[in-house]
This record gives structure tokens, sequence and C-alpha cells, in this order.
């Protein structure tokens, strides 16, 4: 089963998705969007294209835990997608992927655009869950 993972901001959605056997995790690419509804249609298309049996969203605690105004609205799309798929959705700790995604650039010393940074954020965020459910 594939899963999709979704890295969530306010313009741009980072998306990855695993192989088949659920080992490994692949940037696969960024939606930008002005309007909600465009990035709840985008997801669920990309879920019907690559035949996803899970979705993973990575929810932006706080460094401490708690959850503040940007994971709020995680909440607020994520409840909106669940209301369009058929699959389950887990929600995910994402604390530091971005930074990590940005880590890993900079060890290959290659140039990316700010918005592949957002998908090998999603890469992060699905790795680290695929990872979690082997052990």
């Amino acid at each position: 089963m594939r899963i999709l993972a979704v890295d969530i901001g306010e313009k741009r959605i980072g998306v990855a998705l695993s192989d088949a056997l659920g080992w490994l995790a692949t940037p696969l690419t960024v939606i930008t969007y002005k309007k909600r509804e465009e990035g709840l249609a985008a997801i669920a298309e990309l879920v019907r294209t690559h035949q996803v049996g899970q979705v993973i969203v990575g929810y932006p605690r706080s460094l401490n835990g708690t959850v503040g105004p940007q994971a709020r609205q995680v909440d607020k799309f994520v409840a909106q997608l669940r209301a369009r798929l058929e699959v389950p959705i887990v929600l995910w700790d994402e604390r530091l992927s971005t930074a990590q995604a940005e880590r890993l650039v900079h060890e290959t010393g290659r140039s990316v655009q700010r918005e592949r940074i957002d998908a090998l954020a999603a890469a992060v965020i699905l790795q680290s869950y695929l990872d979690a459910q082997r052990h």
C-alpha cells in the first residue's frame, strides 16, 4: 500500500509518496494554492492517481509539544480532507521537519528551490512515520 504525506502550509503543500512496500519516502510535488478548496482537491486527485491507502499529515506542534495556532489551522484542513477521502488520515508530529530538510539539502551542496524543500519536508515526515511503523 502506498502512503502519501503532506506538509500543509498557508500557500504551499509539500507532498511525498512511499514505495508500494512502505519502506521509502520520496518527495513527489508541491501544491501551490490560493484557496483551501484547491489544496484539498489536489490532494484528493493525488490519492486517486497513486492509489494511496493512507494519508499522513504533518502536525505542527510547538517545540514544547503544545497545540498552537498553526496546528489548529491544520486541524481545520484535515477535517475538510476527511470529508473528501475514504482512506485513513493520520496526524504525525512534524517538529523540525523543515529544518531537517534544509539541512539535508545543505549537506548535498546542491541548490534547491524553496518550494522543493516543502516536498522534501513531507518526505522527512513520511520517512519518520514509516520507520516508526517498522519498529
